[in-house]
């Protein structure tokens, strides 16, 4: 049913667009016969917008994927540097938590690790919302931040590194099996800012993957119980998501490249001194609006990546070209 719901959607969307496009070549067409300037003007408006909301259907309709239509599990990790990449990390995090509003999507806390003195060592969250992995996917990869650094006395600029992992949350239907003798279980106690977070018994869960080496933890709840089902939930999504890599060669590059935080292994940059760009290393997309992007606004990044992924280079360039000949705000 989901299936037929998802494809009736489509049909209709198509065939919407396909009647506007025709009225409005039919009123072109009357409009030069009576020489009506402003009707002329205003069914090319109409086209101009019939022409935006079909680009953006094209990038939806790349979302066909096994996994596409799922929600799913976004992990941030901090790389070297201490507190500074540990910020940039939450920065992170605070980014894509923007981005799920903006889309409607709802955000569950699973893990955080703190930082010492500030941001984050590692968070993992459930995103909730049909396309949620379709669209999250190509973030996966290390993100690059160079700024003035508010934690250097002497305001000296620092390169700060942050990986990001997605994964699909699998259907409870599909059959995954994990023999206990595969699982290595360390519980510990939650940690975090205080209140509610702060737990006085081992109630957060940790679960190592021995055969692959895949880690997931949970510290949501106070019961290890449910913490324990929630992180063999988490971890049966990255087996899942590790044999669909197997049969994807792209998607396996993008997990290998997670390997590495540091240089030369970064899918975007984010550079905020001396000059503001946000640039994308592996469609050229870029724009100067870095506040607009850390506040959420990512579609423009996203599908350029899903359009080069499925082989649409037009999009792609569209895209760039687009975005290099916006005016740069001061």
């Amino acid at each position: 049913m989901r299936e037929r719901t998802r494809l009736e959607e489509a049909i209709a969307n198509f065939r919407a667009l396909e009647t506007e496009l025709d009225d409005n070549l039919e009123l072109i067409e009357l409009a030069e016969a009576e020489n009506d300037d402003s009707v002329l003007d205003e069914a090319g408006a109409a086209l101009s917008a019939l022409r935006a909301r079909t680009a953006k259907l094209e990038v939806e309709s790349l979302l066909s994927g096994e996994a596409d239509d799922k929600d799913c599990y976004l992990e941030v990790h901090a790389g070297a540097g201490g507190t500074e990449s540990q910020d940039w990390a939450e920065m992170l995090v605070r980014m894509y938590v923007r981005w799920t509003e903006r889309r409607g999507y709802k955000v569950e806390w699973l893990e955080e690790s703190p930082g010492e003195e500030a941001g984050i060592k590692s968070v993992a969250l459930r995103i909730k919302g049909h396309n949620a992995f379709g669209w999250l996917k190509t973030e996966s990869g290390v993100h690059r931040l160079v700024r003035i650094s508010p934690f250097d006395a002497s305001s000296r600029r620092h390169t700060s590194f942050a990986s990001v992992g997605v994964y699909p949350a699998i259907d409870t239907e599909i059959d995954i099996v994990i023999e206990d003798k595969e699982v290595r279980v360390d519980t510990y106690r939650a940690s975090g800012a205080g209140g509610q977070h702060v737990n006085r018994t081992d109630s957060a869960v940790r679960l190592t993957h021995l055969p692959t080496g895949i880690v997931v933890q949970c510290q949501n709840d106070r019961s290890q119980h449910k913490n324990r089902s929630a992180a063999m939930a988490m971890l049966k999504s990255r087996l899942y998501e590790l044999e669909l890599s197997k049969r994807d060669a792209e998607r396996q590059a993008l997990h290998d490249s997670q390997t590495d935080i540091g240089w030369g292994h970064q899918i975007r940059s984010y550079v905020l001194h001396p000059y503001q760009m946000v640039k994308d290393t592996r469609t050229g997309v870029e724009t100067g609006n870095t506040q607009a992007v850390l506040d959420g606004d990512l579609d423009q990044f996203m599908s350029a990546a899903l359009s080069a992924m499925l082989g649409g280079d037009e999009a792609t360039k569209d895209a760039k070209g687009a975005k290099k000949s916006e005016k740069q705000p001061s």
